[in-house]
């Protein structure tokens, strides 16, 4: 059994999520904690629940998802996994400039690892498999958790909607087979993306006119 602890993160209400289970040890998915308060939160709830963090990874190498990275590499030593083919994404202070037009001056941690779609990311007795889900960026992937039947999708799969395909480096053609590749899943998978409410494939597949 695991449980999840989600946070909505900075002006673009991203979704940040702890993933722990019984043994304690933990992941962060998408740390996008922008403001102290954010990170603040974040940090006491793994501590006033004895949690270790084990992985620091990310869905996609979009700016939202990863402000908070320096606070976790701080506080707990770790590093953020990022996919490999977002990489050149995570200089946060050039990609903020770029897309936002405003500086960036908080400091940004070096990559700990670049996952592949080969890869799993253990904690505990559990383990998140890699789905690459490409279309919203070059790397996306989805972590899936087969065991617990729960997917973290970032921004590739919303309730009802889906992740944008026309910042640099997306791709509509790469997002339709994505989500060719999600609708695979068994239909009682929850979702848990990248902003707004948790869903289910089954949901997904019913109400969701892209995932026809």
């Amino acid at each position: 059994m695991i449980e999840i602890k989600h946070f909505v993160c900075n002006p673009l209400q991203e979704n940040t999520y702890v993933v722990s289970d019984a043994t304690g040890e933990a992941v962060i998915i998408d740390c996008g904690a922008q403001f102290d308060d954010e990170r603040t939160a974040i940090v006491n709830y793994i501590r006033e629940n004895r949690l270790k963090p084990v992985h620091l990874i990310s869905t996609h190498g979009h700016f939202d998802h990863n402000f908070g990275n320096d606070t976790i590499w701080r506080e707990f030593g770790l590093k953020p996994e990022v996919p490999a083919a977002d990489e050149h994404m995570m200089d946060l202070r050039q990609q903020v400039r770029q897309m936002m037009g405003v500086s960036y001056e908080r400091e940004v941690p070096p990559v700990g690892r670049l996952l592949t779609d080969s890869d799993t990311i253990a904690f505990g007795t559990h383990r998140l498999t890699i789905i690459p889900t490409p279309g919203h960026t070059p790397g996306s992937v989805t972590f899936y958790c087969e065991e617990e039947s729960v997917a973290f999708t970032g921004d590739t799969l919303f309730r009802m909607s889906i992740g944008r395909t026309d910042f640099e480096g997306g791709s509509w053609t790469e997002m339709q087979q994505s989500l060719r590749r999600l609708v695979l899943l068994p239909a009682d998978t929850k979702v848990y993306s990248g902003h707004g409410p948790m869903t289910t494939i089954a949901d997904e597949l019913r109400y969701n006119p892209y995932m026809h």
